[in-house]
C-alpha cells in the first residue's frame, strides 16, 4: 500500500489528473478501474476521480510493489548550474535569464532554464524527487535564447496557473529595454499585424490584416540618443507574441542592435566590431504587479527588475548613456 498526503505543490487540482501525473505509464482505464474498486481511496473513501484536491488530503493505493513500480515511470532530472534569483516566494520564483539559455526545451536533448529551475528547488528542499512524479516546474512566459532578462515560473501548480492567468489577462506591465538603430526622440504606441513563418521561424509585420495573422501592440519611450545615431528604448510589450518587439521595431526602421534576423547588418557589424557583442541589445527588465493582485498578495504592487547584463551594460556605458539614464548607478537598476 502506498500512501500520498497533498502538500500545497499539488492542491488544487482533480484527483484524476493528480493520479494521471502519478501513475504515468497506466491507462486512463486502469485508473478509473482501480478508483471503482475501491484499490485507489481519498480520504479513506470511495472517489470517482473528480474530487478537487487540498492540502492535508490523503490517498491510498492498494497497489503491490511492482504494480507501483510499473505504472509510476521514472522522474525527471534537474541541472545543477547558478540561476540568478531575482524574487522568490512560496509560490513563485523569478529568475534573471542570461543570454544562450533557453527558456524551455526545443529537443530531447536540450537543458533549458526549466531542467536549471528543477535542480534548484531540488537543492534547496522547495521539490523533492517524489513531488516530480506529479509536478513539474514550470515558466509563464517565454524569450528568445538571445535575449536576457526576467522569466517568471510556479513552484507549486496553484502559483503556475495564477502567475499564467496574470500574463494572459494583462494585469502586470512588461517592459523591456532595447537598443536601437537610429534616434527616436518621442513616445509612440504602435500597432500592427503578425505572421508567423513557421518553417522559417521568422516574422512578418504588416498594418493589415491577413489570414493567420495576429494583433500586435507595443508602446515605448526614448530614455537617451548617443552620438553615434542609436536610442536606448523602454518599450512596453502590451501584447506578448513570438518575435514581436524584435519584429516590430524593425517594421518602422529602427531595428534592435545586435539582431541578426530581423536587424541592419551595418549596424551590426559596427558594434561588433567596437564592443566585441553577441547577441541582441535586448532585455526583459521589469514586471509591474497591479496592487490588488488576488491570489498571489506577495506580488500585490511590487515591481520585479532584473539587471542589465554585463555586455549590454558595456555598450551603454561606452556610448555614454548609462549616466543619462542611471547617474553613478553600478547596475543593479
Amino acid at each position: 500500500m502506498k500512501q500520498l498526503v497533498m502538500n500545497e505543490i499539488d492542491s488544487g487540482q482533480r484527483l484524476d489528473k493528480f493520479l494521471g501525473k502519478y501513475l504515468s505509464e497506466a491507462p486512463k482505464s486502469f485508473i478509473y478501474k482501480m478508483l471503482r474498486k475501491k484499490n485507489i481511496v481519498l480520504n479513506g473513501k470511495k472517489a470517482d476521480g473528480s474530487e478537487k484536491l487540498d492540502v492535508g488530503d490523503e490517498i491510498k493505493l492498494f497497489f503491490s510493489q511492482d504494480t507501483l513500480e510499473k505504472f509510476c515511470g521514472k522522474t525527471r532530472e534537474g541541472a545543477a548550474g547558478n540561476l540568478d534569483v531575482v524574487y522568490e516566494d512560496e509560490q513563485v520564483l523569478f529568475v534573471n535569464k542570461p543570454v544562450g539559455m533557453l527558456s524551455q526545451k526545443a529537443a530531447r536533448e536540450d537543458v533549458s532554464l526549466v531542467e536549471y529551475l528543477t535542480g534548484y528547488l531540488l537543492e534547496n528542499g522547495s521539490l523533492t524527487k517524489e513531488d516530480l512524479r506529479t509536478f513539474h516546474p514550470g515558466v509563464c512566459n517565454r524569450l528568445d535564447r538571445n535575449t536576457s532578462g526576467l522569466v517568471a515560473a510556479g513552484k507549486t501548480l496553484q502559483g503556475l496557473q495564477l502567475l499564467s492567468e496574470a500574463f494572459q489577462d494583462r494585469r502586470m506591465h512588461k517592459f523591456y529595454l532595447a537598443f536601437i538603430a537610429g534616434r527616436l526622440e518621442k513616445p509612440a504606441h504602435i500597432k500592427g499585424y503578425l505572421w508567423k513563418d513557421e518553417k522559417r521561424n521568422k516574422v512578418l509585420v504588416q498594418q493589415e490584416e491577413q489570414k493567420g495573422s495576429l494583433p500586435i501592440e507595443t508602446r515605448y519611450t526614448p530614455l537617451a540618443c548617443s552620438q553615434s545615431g542609436a536610442t536606448l528604448l523602454k518599450v512596453e510589450l502590451l501584447t506578448g507574441r513570438s518575435h514581436q518587439i524584435r519584429s516590430h521595431l524593425a517594421s518602422i526602421g529602427h531595428p534592435v542592435i545586435g539582431d541578426w534576423k530581423y536587424g541592419e547588418e551595418k549596424w551590426n557589424q559596427r558594434f561588433r566590431k567596437q564592443y566585441q557583442i553577441q547577441s541582441q541589445l535586448l532585455h526583459a527588465w521589469q514586471l509591474e504587479f497591479p496592487k490588488q493582485e488576488g491570489k498571489l498578495p506577495n506580488l500585490a504592487g511590487k515591481t520585479i527588475t532584473a539587471r542589465v547584463p554585463l555586455e549590454f551594460e558595456k555598450v551603454l556605458r561606452g556610448e555614454n548613456l548609462w549616466k543619462q539614464v542611471w547617474g553613478e548607478n553600478k547596475g543593479d537598476v
